[in-house]
């Protein structure tokens, strides 16, 4: 008969025929590097939304609006390619959302910073 091993330590099986694991300390530990490069992949781009919404936040404080330049946005670390929504409104124009703050995209390389008052 042979001995089956455990998946994440090789130390051999004792109990149910159909066990993988030695215990619970392995089953997650095998789980979670199996998991790790998605995970890794969602936790990246939440995180930039998180800085791009903190960093609008940050722009804003007390305001109900602001105008900065591009080169500002940037120089704090905002990612443009990173937003959770976009509303059109009336006109056809397009504000860009991380979370509850926007931006809406002026001339000469200014924004327009909002905050969304659901």
């Amino acid at each position: 008969m042979e001995t089956k091993l455990c998946l994440k330590c090789k130390k051999p099986l004792k109990g149910r025929s159909d066990k993988k694991f030695c215990d619970d300390l392995c089953r997650n530990s095998f789980n979670n590097q199996a998991k790790a490069s998605s995970n890794n992949y969602v936790r990246n781009i939440s995180n930039a939304l998180r800085k791009n919404r903190s960093i609008l936040e940050g722009f804003l404080h007390d305001q109900k609006t602001l105008k900065v330049t591009r080169e500002n946005m940037i120089d704090k670390g905002f990612q443009f390619k990173y937003h959770t929504d976009i509303f059109i409104n009336k006109n056809r124009t397009s504000y860009y959302f991380c979370f509850e703050y926007g931006y809406l995209e002026l001339d000469n390389d200014m924004y327009l910073i909002v905050r969304r008052n659901d």
